[in-house]
């Protein structure tokens, strides 16, 4: 099973561990930290991974745009760029150029009608930014989300290294992770690649039990996306179950700060629509996130599934939503079994965030998120190398499906 070829120290509880481990020295720490800011063989492994796949991706892109132009029966392919404009980019485009509330048109509703308010300001503001040195929105959205990839990548196998004492632990966490289906959405202008950026060096930093610049990172994070929160509670309760030692209580201020600016943005839409959770409306709104019970929740996706409500090309997508969750529940079970509380946290209240709406949404695309999933998978397979072959002949071409389907402007999750 994931997970379960951890370092042995990684599955002890924490006061046994504790026993066992003396904590190390300033002179040590700092001589790690040191060493960690210089790119090892590994780092470069996994940088160059990264640029294949990226290289990949844009090759598809080229050939998508020839093969499913956005007018049939047509001989030109249409604007370079056009594969990587679809769905939720209209959304960070419009709040980066215009803001939250522009002026409304005449008939349009608030903010234009299109509850722009559902995403949180993070990704939009730095796009600004990037914009005023990359004149074209687009590629100042792909810059950002290419080089918020490359950090994430590298921390991401840190963290592998962290948990198990395989070095090639590490670029073997990245590739299942860049060729996973949903791996499409870290290359366009989205918000999974700059969460990541932020989130994985977080968990690194409380690792390592570095609190206030696990803090900082944490709330730069739920500034991007309100699962900045989840792991804002992971990264507590990691704090929580460390020995005293570890943990001196006069960090324990720097734990709420994540939740700075989730608040500031709902003191914003309140001044603005006089609503507070503005932000969760919109999404009920717009994609019909209400809360509902879990079982009912799974009902209503598969039917949209299996009964035949839906085109062909949503009850598809819908069908990846029920298997995304069901490797969840499955991923929470291995993390609840392991003793890894926080780990575990984290992935219960992502799973119960997206599991009690209307229907199921964002699923798959929420897995990029899920990193002790792509660790263990490459702790599973190094002991097991057939894991290995059978992921990348299984995984393979559905990432490929997942990557034509949004570069064709079809809906992928």
């Amino acid at each position: 099973m994931p997970l379960m070829s951890f370092d042995l120290r990684s599955a002890l509880p924490g006061r046994i561990q504790a026993q066992r481990e003396r904590p190390p020295s300033r002179a040590a720490t700092w001589g790690r930290e040191r060493a960690s800011g210089v790119l090892k063989p590994g780092d470069r492994e996994v940088l160059w991974l990264y640029l294949l796949t990226r290289l990949s991706l844009w090759v598809t892109a080229y050939c998508t745009r020839w093969l499913f132009p956005s007018q049939p029966d047509t001989h030109d392919a249409g604007p370079v760029l056009a594969p990587f404009e679809q769905w939720d980019w209209a959304h960070y485009l419009h709040i980066a150029r215009d803001g939250y509330f522009p002026d409304p048109q005449p008939g349009a509703g608030q903010a234009g009608g299109d509850n722009r308010e559902a995403f949180f300001p993070g990704f939009p503001m730095l796009l600004r930014a990037v914009h005023t040195i990359v004149p074209q929105w687009t590629v100042a959205g792909l810059l950002i989300s290419f080089c918020a990839g490359a950090v994430a990548v590298l921390a991401l196998a840190r963290i592998a290294r962290h948990y198990t004492a395989a070095e090639e632990v590490g670029p073997r966490t990245v590739l299942f992770f860049l060729l996973s289906p949903c791996a499409v959405f870290l290359a366009v202008g989205y918000t999974e690649a700059l969460f990541l950026a932020l989130a994985l060096p977080a968990w690194l930093a409380a690792l390592r039990h570095h609190w206030p610049l696990a803090a900082a990172l944490t709330a730069l994070a739920t500034s991007v996306r309100i699962s900045g929160l989840f792991l804002a509670a992971a990264v507590a309760l990691h704090f929580l179950l460390r020995p005293r030692s570890d943990a001196p209580w006069r960090a324990l201020p720097w734990l709420a700060l994540p939740a700075l600016p989730a608040a500031l943005y709902s003191w914003y839409l309140q001044a603005q629509t006089g609503d507070w959770m503005a932000w969760k409306h919109a999404q009920e709104r717009g994609w019909y996130r209400t809360f509902d019970l879990p079982w009912d929740s799974w009902s209503v996706t598969w039917d949209a599934a299996f009964a035949h409500q839906q085109k062909t090309g949503y009850g598809l997508m819908f069908q990846a939503e029920l298997l995304a969750m069901v490797v969840g529940i499955v991923l929470l079970g291995v993390l609840l079994w392991r003793r890894r509380w926080a780990e575990g946290a984290y992935i219960g209240l992502t799973l119960w965030s997206l599991g009690t709406s209307y229907w199921y949404l964002s699923i798959p695309r929420s897995t990029l998120l899920w990193w002790p999933l792509w660790i263990g998978l490459a702790a599973w397979s190094l002991r097991r190398p057939q894991i290995k072959t059978a992921y990348l002949c299984v995984v393979a071409p559905v990432s490929a499906i997942y990557m034509v389907t949004f570069l064709s402007g079809r809906w992928a999750g």
